[in-house]
């Protein structure tokens, strides 16, 4: 895994080892940032980064100019391996990483402009957290269709291999 653009470009990231983390491929990755381009982009963004693994969603916000990034992981071991790639790639300053249950480290969470969300390869939270995540555009990753609440409204599917990606927008209450 690598950071794609920005000030960080090039720069490789390490991943936790075991397959309890699922990284995201730099197609699917470069895929998404060029739709959240064509929607605005990330620059001056915060966002969080939910079962952040190794961070590489977060991170390639943080290089891309992003002002500040949430990243929530509930493995103290992926967490580690995530708060050594953000000091390395010196973001640490821009950087919050938080070791809990995503669910509860959403609940209360300030809104922020962007949520990324790549629940494990198991776990099929999407109900649950559609209501709970406190942003205006939401990118989710799985292996599988996500299908969204009334709570967000489409903008962007793609499917790179067998990896789905949607972004979708918070919904406005009538």
């Amino acid at each position: 895994m690598r950071v794609i653009s920005g000030s960080a470009r090039g720069r490789k990231l390490n991943a936790p080892q075991g397959g309890g983390t699922r990284p995201i491929t730099d197609r699917a990755k470069e895929g998404i940032f060029n739709m959240l381009e064509s929607l605005g982009g990330v620059d001056g963004a915060t966002a969080l980064d939910l079962f952040a693994g190794s961070g590489s969603f977060g991170i390639e916000c943080l290089s891309r100019g992003a002002e500040r990034v949430t990243f929530i992981e509930r493995d103290r071991y992926a967490a580690q391996v995530l708060r050594d790639n953000v000091d390395r790639l010196d973001f640490a300053d821009r950087a919050e990483i938080l070791v809990a249950p995503v669910q509860r480290a959403i609940s209360g969470h300030r809104p922020v402009d962007i949520a990324f969300c790549d629940p494990p390869y198991a776990d099929d939270p999407w109900a649950e957290l559609f209501e709970a995540i406190p942003a205006r555009l939401l990118v989710g990753h799985a292996s599988s269709d996500i299908e969204l609440t009334d709570d967000w409204v489409e903008l962007r599917r793609r499917t790179y291999g067998r990896a789905r990606v949607v972004i979708a927008e918070r919904a406005v209450a009538d």
